[in-house]
Order: C-alpha cells, then sequence, then structure tokens
C-alpha cells in the first residue's frame, strides 16, 4: 500500500473540454499528458515525482486501460527509459518519470542513445528537480545532461495551466525537432493545489486498442558508425536549430512588465514567482506581476534561442541573471552572446548572488536589491528597495538575541519501530568485541545509519552500488567489510552491480539486506518483495532464489528486532572461515506501512467489541541508572530524557514518550548489551474478558495494600 491514494483524484482526469480540475500539481500533469494522446506511460519512485507515479497506478484501472494506455512499473530509471525506444521508429508518444540527477544518472545511458537516434513520436522525460530542498542524495542539475546529449529542456512556470500548456507544447517540441525533451518539475510545484481549465482526453492513434500495422526500421536511426557520426550531425545542424524556430514561433519563454526601466531580467521557469514576489517586496512590481522592469522568463532552458536572447540584452543598460545552481550555464552562454554581438549591456548574475544551493526568496531579494539600489538611487524614503529591505530584515537581529543558541540542525533519522534500526543497534553492540567495522553504506532509508548515534557506513555511490563498492575494501583492510543494502536497491540495480559482480570476483565481504517488502524511502512504493507491482498485479519474486541463482551459498535470514540473535549470526558471518560473499537478510515490515495498517484494523476491531492488546514499553526511574548507553546503542525518536526523580542524581534518566509503537527494541538493546534492567513492558488491552477484569481488579486491590495507595498504573485495563 502506497503512503497515499489518489483513488478520489483520479475521477478528474476524464473532465472534458472547458470543465474545471483541482488538485495537486501531480493530477494536472497527469491530465495534460491525457490531453497530448500518450500512448504509454512509465518510472520509477522517487521524490519530488513520486507521486505522479501514484496518481498514474490509480489511474490505471479506470482511466488508462479504457484508453488503451500502457502504464509501467519500471524495476529502475534506466527500464523507465528504455520504453522510450518505442517512439525512436513510430508515431508514439510517451512520457518516463523519475528523480532528479540520480535517477538520470541511471539512466542516462538510455537517454544518451535515445537522443542519437532522435525520435518520431514525443517522448517526454519528466524529472523531479529537487535541487536544494535537502530530498536528494546529490544536488545537481539536469542542464547538464540537456546540453550534453543535445536534448530540449523545459522548466514551467509554477501555475497548473502553464504546465499543462507546457506539457503538450514539448511533445510538440519534441516531435517538431525529433529531439527527446526533458521537463522539470520542482517540489513546489509538484504538490501545489491550483486549478486548471480541461480539454478533452485524446485516444491514442497508435495504443493497446489500435495496434502497430507492423515493424519499421530505419538505418540511420541504428546507433553505430558510420551512422552516429551523421546522428551527431543532425543534433546540432538540424534538430537543434528546429527547436529554436519552434520555441520563438510559438513563444514558449515569456516576457512580463511593461519595459519602460532600462534595467532587466532574465530568469528561469522555476524561480519566476519568487522573482517577482522579491521586486513586489522591494516595491518594484504590484501584486499581479506588473513592473518597469522587463523579465524574461525562459520555460524552455535549453535550446537557448540567440536572436531571442540579443534582442533582450540589446535594449538594456544592465541585465540581472537569476540561474540558480551551479555550473552557470545560462550566463555563460548569455556572455558569450553579448561578447559575440558587441553588446555594452552590463550582465550580472553569480557576482550579486549566492553561487550553490537553493534560491530561497531572501536570497533573490537580496540579489535584486544589490542590481537594483545601486543603478537607480532615490532618495532614503519609505518606499524606496533600501528602506523596504531595510523594513523586512530589522526583526532577524532581535531573533538572534532572543534565541540563546543557535536553533540545532535536524538530520534525517529512522522512523519510531522502524525494523532497520535494529540491525545497526546489532552492529554497535557487535563492536563492542570485535571492534571497529568497515561498513559501506547504499541509497534508503538505511543511509540514516551513517548518522548519529551509530554512524555505519560513511560512503555512498548509487543506488544498488553499495556491495560493488566494497570489493577494492574487502582486499586492502585486512577485515572483512560490512555492506548494507536494502530490498528496494537490491531489486533496482543490486542484484547485478552488486551481488552477481561480488561471486564472479570471488568477493569475500558481509551483504546486509534490510528487506522491509517496500521502496519505503519514496513513499512506501511496491517492489519486487511486496509481492505486487504499482499496477496491482501479483508477482512472486524472492530474494533467496534470486541470490541462488547468481551462485550466493551462505545465505541466513534473521529477524532484526531480535537484536541478540542479528548480532550473532552477525558475528558468525564475520568470522566464518568461509571465503565468499556471506548474506545476511534482516526481514520484516516497513513500521510506517505496518502501522497505517494496524490502525484501520485495530479501529475497526474495537469498533466492533473485539479483544485488543497492544503493548507499550516504559522505564523505571527508580532502576535507570542515567548513562545512557541504551540511547547510543539504539536512536530512537520516543526514547528521550527526563528529570532524575532522586535528589542525589544529577544526570536525567531514560523516558519512553507517548509516541512509542511498542517495537522492543529499547529492551533488547538493554538486553543484548548487557545494560541496566530499568525497560518493562505493558500491555494496553481493550475490551478484554470477565477473567482478565476480575484479575486486574486483583492486582491493583493486591499492588495497593503493599503500596499503600489506591490506584496503580503498573498494570493497564480498558473495559
Amino acid at each position: 500500500m502506497r503512503e497515499r491514494s489518489f483513488s478520489e483524484a483520479v475521477r478528474q482526469l476524464t473532465l472534458g473540454e472547458g470543465e474545471i480540475l483541482q488538485g495537486e500539481g501531480v493530477l494536472a500533469i497527469v491530465k495534460a499528458l491525457l490531453q497530448s494522446g500518450v500512448s504509454y506511460l512509465g518510472g520509477y519512485p522517487g521524490a519530488p515525482v513520486a507521486h505522479l507515479l501514484d496518481v498514474m497506478a490509480d489511474a490505471n484501472d479506470p482511466v488508462l486501460k479504457p484508453l488503451g494506455i500502457y502504464f509501467d512499473s519500471s524495476g529502475n530509471e534506466a527500464a523507465a527509459a528504455a520504453l522510450l525506444g518505442v517512439s525512436i521508429n513510430y508515431p508514439i508518444r510517451g512520457a518516463a518519470v523519475w528523480k532528479s540527477t540520480v535517477g538520470t544518472n541511471v539512466a542516462a545511458d538510455a537517454i544518451s542513445h535515445l537522443a542519437s537516434s532522435g525520435v518520431v513520436g514525443g517522448a517526454l522525460i519528466i524529472v523531479g528537480e529537487d535541487y536544494g530542498v535537502g530530498a536528494s542524495a546529490l544536488q545537481e542539475r539536469t542542464l547538464t545532461f540537456a546540453m550534453k546529449s543535445a536534448m530540449c529542456l523545459v522548466e514551467p512556470r509554477a501555475n497548473h495551466q502553464h504546465v499543462a500548456h507546457l506539457v503538450e507544447a514539448g511533445f510538440d517540441l519534441g516531435e517538431a525537432s525529433h529531439m527527446p525533451v526533458l521537463f522539470g518539475v520542482r517540489i513546489r510545484s509538484g504538490h501545489m493545489r491550483d486549478t486548471m481549465v480541461c480539454k478533452a482526453n485524446r485516444p491514442p492513434a497508435i495504443s493497446m486498442l489500435r495496434r502497430l500495422e507492423g515493424p519499421v526500421s530505419e538505418l540511420i536511426r541504428v546507433p553505430l558508425p558510420p551512422m552516429t557520426h551523421e546522428q551527431e550531425r543532425l543534433k546540432f545542424a538540424e534538430r537543434i536549430p528546429a527547436a529554436q524556430r519552434f520555441i520563438l514561433s510559438r513563444r514558449l519563454n515569456e516576457r512580463f512588465g511593461t519595459g519602460e526601466s532600462d534595467l532587466g531580467i532574465i530568469c528561469h521557469g522555476g524561480v519566476h514567482s519568487m522573482t517577482m514576489r522579491a521586486l513586489h517586496l522591494l516595491g518594484e512590481a504590484d501584486i499581479t506581476g506588473g513592473t518597469a522592469h522587463e523579465v524574461l522568463c525562459l520555460n524552455i532552458l535549453h535550446p537557448l534561442v540567440p536572436e531571442e536572447i540579443v534582442a533582450f540584452l540589446q535594449r538594456k543598460r544592465a541585465i540581472l541573471i537569476v540561474e540558480e545552481g551551479m555550473p552557470n550555464l545560462l550566463e555563460h552562454q548569455m556572455r558569450a552572446l553579448a561578447q559575440e554581438h558587441r553588446l555594452s549591456v552590463a550582465l550580472h548574475g553569480k557576482d550579486l548572488l549566492q553561487q550553490a544551493g537553493e534560491y530561497r526568496p531572501e536570497v533573490i531579494l537580496e540579489g535584486l536589491h544589490a542590481f537594483l539600489a545601486p543603478r537607480q538611487p532615490r532618495p532614503a524614503s519609505a518606499g524606496s528597495p533600501t528602506q523596504r529591505r531595510e523594513r523586512l530584515f530589522d526583526h532577524l537581529p532581535r531573533i538572534k538575541a532572543f534565541l540563546k543558541a543557535p536553533i540545532a540542525n535536524r538530520p534525517p533519522a529512522f522512523c519510531t519501530g522502524c525494523p532497520e534500526r535494529p540491525v545497526f543497534s546489532a552492529i554497535k553492540i557487535m563492536e563492542r568485541e570485535t571492534g571497529p567495522t568497515y561498513a559501506v553504506g547504499d541509497i534508503g532509508c538505511h543511509t540514516f545509519g551513517s548518522l548519529a548515534p551509530f554512524y555505519v557506513g560513511n560512503t555512498i555511490l548509487g543506488y544498488g552500488s553499495g556491495l560493488a563498492s566494497a570489493n577494492a575494501l574487502s582486499r586492502v583492510s585486512g577485515k572483512r567489510p560490512i555492506s548494507i543494502m536494502g530490498d528496494g536497491g537490491f531489486w533496482h540495480s543490486g542484484l547485478t552491480t552488486g551481488v552477481a559482480n561480488a561471486v564472479f570476483n570471488k568477493q569475500d565481504t558481509v551483504l546486509v539486506i534490510l528487506e522491509n517488502f517496500y521502496t519505503a524511502a519514496t513513499g512506501q512504493h511496491d517492489n519486487p518483495s511486496t509481492g505486487s507491482n504499482l499496477r496491482g498485479e501479483p508477482t512472486a519474486m524472492s530474494i533467496e532464489a534470486a541470490l541462488k541463482g547468481v551462485g550466493v551459498t551462505w545465505v541466513k535470514t534473521v529477524n532484526p528486532y531480535d537484536v541478540a540473535a542479528t548480532k550473532k549470526v552477525l558475528a558468525e558471518a564475520m568470522e566464518t572461515d568461509y571465503d565468499g560473499l556471506k548474506v545476511v537478510i534482516a526481514r520484516a515490515e516497513c513500521q510506517l506501512e505496518k502501522g497505517r495498517r494496524e490502525r484501520g484494523e485495530i479501529a475497526r476491531m474495537i469498533k466492533a467489541g473485539v479483544r485488543v492488546e497492544r503493548p507499550r514499553f516504559g522505564v523505571d526511574p527508580d532502576v535507570c541508572t542515567g548513562d545512557h548507553s541504551c540511547m547510543r546503542l539504539n536512536g530512537c525518536p520516543s526514547l528521550t530524557l527526563a528529570p532524575n526523580p532522586d535528589p542525589l542524581r544529577d544526570d536525567p534518566i531514560a523516558h519512553i514518550e507517548d509516541s512509542c509503537v511498542g517495537c522492543g527494541l529499547c529492551g533488547e538493546v538493554a538486553h543484548a548489551a548487557v545494560l541496566c534492567p530499568s525497560f518493562y513492558e505493558v500491555k494496553v488491552v481493550t475490551h478484554p474478558g470477565r477473567f482478565e477484569r476480575l484479575r486486574h481488579r486483583a492486582n491493583r486491590f493486591l499492588i495497593g495494600l503493599l503500596t499503600g495507595s489506591t490506584n496503580n498504573g503498573s498494570v493497564a485495563a480498558r473495559t
């Protein structure tokens, strides 16, 4: 079960001409795809477009199938990109979806070949751009891929109607230029709520309902020499010029403002809203975006249209280029055009704006102020940009003075009850006996194990690549390294890149596979361990069978919540005489998904009057010594500190908050690490039986006699 359901929202995907769609950006994008006449869709989940796949999955039966549209539950981004190959020879429109540059890196081989061969049908690649917002393992720009492989790159303004317009225009652009089109969706535009006026859906001319008439093959599209030399010529001599003509004729880039000022601003679609907001805050634009400073908004980042850029530059005395991210490729191209045409315009960009990092509103505001203030001096009045800026920021010193210390950074952490945390607890306890462990990580929730309090694994080289990165380490460390991989990474590429490579190279390493049955970090998306794909179709794929198939013979499975047993198996894997890959599968369901399912089940049982028993854990304040070893080996968000009730002790004691889900890890760690026996378990029983109620009353009575109290909370029951 995925993190979110769009089963109700997808009804709007059937809206017709002139009807109004209301919802998130991901819903508007899928509607635009249907209005464009796509024949196939596919992708791999990842923020900020994970929910785009959720919309497609929920729309598969009620909307896509009746139109004959195929939806692919792609195994990774390379598989999603390979879908687009059908558009090389056939007039078929399709779209693939994945996360930012980390997904594009995986898909790079396929899309590079796609861009070289060129396309007949529109091939749209929807890339979730999450630059700067902390949701990606890497901070890179999709623009570099577009320029490298000669693909168009569209980045729309954050407006549903505009996004839908550019989705449709993106297909037209790709077909006019025979180029695949990258379509950047930023995290806020993907999840913002807005309205759009719909068009009728276009049933695809070729689909699962209307089949191809026969195979087509053109030698010029085969990426082998000498055809590749002609393909390279076509990229720059025909395809890019065709794209530039289309962009200019359809006016895909936009201008805002009256142009009365001789100062101008160039920005790209993703930062347009913040740029206009900053101008408004400085008093240089009205609430509707009207401004004397003409703003050129580049919705198409590649290719640029030289005549469009030059025409804008030559009418201005100075221009600020608001380009988020590095390298500043747009600025370099514009400086080259200004130099080539001997223009006297003063160009500013990264000299006034920060180089790397997300362009938040305050960053753009500071850059605009630094650009505008010296070039249009005004008296120091309440309406001047300088006065407005000072009023906006004069509260910051007071806030800093109010705070006694800087606000601490909040790094990501495992969820309460996560089954992956106990594995790292077991490793830390094992290290007390075996010494520090060489460990390599992978992409997934388990990456958090490299942070406090575990610090296990500090190298990450790609999804499913962790085991391969341990190969050289295993040869030079003198000690077996541990590689940690999730089941999502295993099925994504870890089976081939990691496991098959390790067997092939006779790698003496320990691989821990954390099987929680979902690609959890993206929002509990189905993977082969789940037992079904995104279309809801059952699958029968087993990690053990896959390991056996590539020649792995040392495989053991553990329940990660049994920390002592997990530690024992890990120690065995580290110390055995067996020379080769040793795999430990830690199998337990993702706690988020388990909690969602069980909460619904428990609510139904309670409503029906059925007996329900739930565990709760606590810390005995009289037993806790306050040394906090349990926290250093656990890191659970529910395990925190409380004042020590003993006036003779200064150290705070451990305390379990109400957010506890009852996984029992705290007690398991205390037992496995031989810590103080301060943890206790309570069973909360709803609708107890008659005998249980009688026993409960007797217990309370006896405890009251012994303690002199009429109420004791060590036993919990609800009638």
